[in-house]
């Protein structure tokens, strides 16, 4: 393994400009952008650019009721062993809220400072609404990222959301290769984890370029072994293109898997990219919600604090697993941020930390097509996080006087939130994975032949086939009926997600009593004569034990349905009356079709954060009793039925192109 040696001293950013595509490269700022530095001249009269006047703008002032930062209970920093105390939601101070008032105009000079419809609603600068933009470039570098291990440190910029960040920092990185025109030496690749969420990849899907598959464990992207990181570049065919140089990646709760990439790992993977000049992008939408109760340490063990030398200066924030930026001694790391998960989706709003010469190339792109985010969105965080200035308009003119005062949440409050958010979403991973883990076997008990008369069963099982049905032993009878047994069917394994918002739930399908041997193939079990055939099942178990075979019945054939099969129909299955639940099928983040036809139908996403607290248990009981009846079916012709009106996107393992 290639070993992580950063420098004993900070050193400048490496030159990444060899990465940027050719656009980027020959990208110009916008010559009208160059006069905005002068709108801040105090005095000035502004004759130059477009702006309409902002008296006529019809928003007087924009008002809403916000909670307070400590409304939700937060969950020890420490591993809690066993986690049965946090099954239960626990609700901080939920009455508690403030009003926030961005007011028409603010008479506060200082630009950083000054939140206000007037700045807020004009047209700005590409950066962002400077005092949010300020507030933001503070908290990355000085709490969330305080010990990133280069000169200068990183800049930031704001974006329309992870999305738009994603869009914009691949414009930057990649060059559209088109077939059949351009040279197969020009094609480019992105490197992703082989369960990947997959809008980034289909995003990029159109520029032509090679979407190159990673291995991943519990953790995340694996360095090394077969199919890890290093054995993929090391060994990269030519043939297919150029070698991959960027990374996406998702590393808090790794979507769809739910795992947590350690610091361990990430040096690993870093230095990997350093020996092969690769690029990482992050995108970290879930950085905040890890989940120590998932951890099998103790509870009296101390939390670990990961920001060395320099805290962040909260707990909350030390505790958790630093982001690649905390590696990042070359300056190679693109780290998303979004308020998409922390506030709400709809907000539309996040930003992207890189080193400055990146950032600048990004900058030069903002400027040329989104300008920059929603200035309601800006102005109403920058306000809920920061605080009015004192500046705010008579009480009267507000709707709603009867709310406490606004005082901002500050950094102190922001981080408050987030501890409290991820609390409410611990208590619900909690709960939903307890219930799955007392649900994943189905447990049946019954008596069951005696040695004796299984015994002869199993020298019937190669006689010669016979006419008399007396040859047989009478399973029924009391006199075989010697001893009882319990026997436990698998129905699903999973890990309990060390960070995010989802549970990768794997289905052990091999176990449902119509599943064919081979996973991808059709069989039957049939018997000719009175031969008895026995289909083993997928737990190895005592041979002579009777629960380990399955009988046909003389005279009968019986098709068995490949796992594919299975797994479309189980959905369809869940979403039906009186289950009704929905899954997202695992083909859904499978990072190509060999991936998905080999093992994605065996997955399913279950998301715990969506539905209402009061459901979570209700809904994953209801989960687990769909699954115990679907491996009581035994209707091919229905199961297929089922399996036929699965959507599109589940046939990927069939042949159909789905999401590649």
């Amino acid at each position: 393994m290639i070993e992580y040696t950063p420098p004993k001293e900070l050193q400048p950013p490496k030159d990444i400009s060899n990465h940027f595509s050719i656009t980027a490269k020959l990208r110009q700022p916008n010559p009208i952008k160059e006069f905005y530095k002068y709108f801040q001249i105090p005095g000035i009269a502004n004759l130059a650019g477009g702006l309409p006047n902002n008296n006529y703008f019809p928003f007087d002032t924009l008002e809403a009721v916000a909670a307070l930062p400590d409304r939700f209970e937060p969950t020890p920093n420490i591993p809690v062993d066993p986690p049965s105390d946090l099954r239960t939601e626990k609700s901080g101070n939920e009455a508690a809220a403030s009003r926030v008032v961005v007011p028409k105009v603010s008479t506060n000079e200082n630009i950083l400072r000054k939140i206000d419809l007037k700045t807020a609603l004009q047209y700005g600068t590409a950066q962002g609404y400077p005092p949010l933009y300020a507030w933001i470039r503070q908290f990355t570098r000085e709490n969330l990222h305080p010990n990133v291990p280069y000169e200068g440190g990183p800049e930031v910029c704001l974006t329309v959301g992870n999305t738009d960040g994603w869009a914009k920092t691949i414009e930057q990185l990649m060059n559209v290769w088109r077939e059949g025109k351009d040279s197969v030496e020009e094609k480019q690749g992105l490197l992703v984890e082989e369960y990947v969420f997959a809008p980034p990849s289909v995003a990029v899907k159109p520029w032509g370029v090679n979407i190159v598959t990673v291995k991943v464990d519990e953790e995340g992207m694996a360095a090394g072994g077969k199919g890890g990181l290093e054995d993929v570049l090391e060994n990269w065919d030519y043939n297919k293109g150029q070698r991959p140089h960027v990374i996406y990646t998702v590393t808090m709760g790794q979507n769809p898997t739910g795992g947590v990439l350690s610091v361990e790992r990430r040096k690993a993977i870093y230095a990997i990219c350093v020996k092969y000049d690769v690029l990482i992008v992050e995108d970290d939408p879930y950085w905040y919600l890890q989940y120590p109760s998932a951890t099998k340490s103790s509870q009296s063990q101390p939390p670990t604090n990961y920001n060395a030398p320099k805290s962040s200066g909260y707990p909350f924030l030390d505790s958790l697993v630093p982001s690649y930026l905390s590696v990042d001694y070359e300056g190679r790391v693109i780290r998303l941020d979004t308020f998409s998960k922390t506030i709400a989706p709809g907000c539309r709003l996040g930003w992207i930390t890189a080193q400055p010469a990146l950032i600048e190339k990004v900058l030069l792109y903002i400027q040329t097509c989104t300008q920059q985010p929603s200035g309601f969105v800006q102005s109403m965080i920058a306000q809920l996080v920061m605080g009015p200035d004192g500046s705010l308009p008579p009480s009267r003119a507000l709707s709603f006087g009867s709310q406490p005062k606004q005082t901002g949440w500050k950094v102190a409050g922001w981080v408050r939130w987030l501890e409290g958010l991820r609390g409410n979403y611990e208590r619900r991973m909690n709960t939903m994975c307890s219930i799955f883990s007392e649900g994943a076997h189905l447990v049946k008990s019954g008596r069951r032949p005696s040695l004796e008369g299984h015994l002869i069963n199993l020298k019937l099982d190669n006689a010669t086939p016979s006419s008399d049905p007396s040859a047989f032993v009478n399973e029924d009878s009391p006199d075989n009926f010697d001893w009882s047994v319990i026997t436990t069917t698998p129905l699903y394994t999973f890990e309990w997600p060390k960070g995010g918002m989802f549970i990768w739930l794997r289905m052990n399908f091999s176990s449902h009593p119509l599943a064919s041997k081979h996973p991808l193939y059709l069989s039957s079990s049939s018997a000719q004569g009175h031969r008895a055939t026995r289909i083993p099942s997928s737990k190895p178990s005592n041979p002579l034990s009777p629960s380990n075979h399955i009988y046909s019945h003389p005279h009968t054939q019986r098709k068995l349905l490949t796992h594919p099969t299975l797994s479309r129909a189980l959905w369809v299955f869940l979403t039906q009356k009186p289950n009704l639940v929905l899954l997202s099928p695992g083909t859904m983040f499978c990072a190509s079709p060999k991936i998905a036809e080999e093992t994605g139908w065996a997955y399913f996403r279950i998301c715990f954060a969506a539905v209402d607290e009061e459901e979570v248990e209700g809904i994953a009981r209801r989960f687990v009793k769909a699954v115990h009846n679907f491996w009581g079916v035994k209707d091919v012709e229905k199961v297929e039925r089922w399996a036929e009106g699965a959507p599109g996107l589940m046939a990927a393992c069939s042949g159909v192109e789905g999401f590649f």
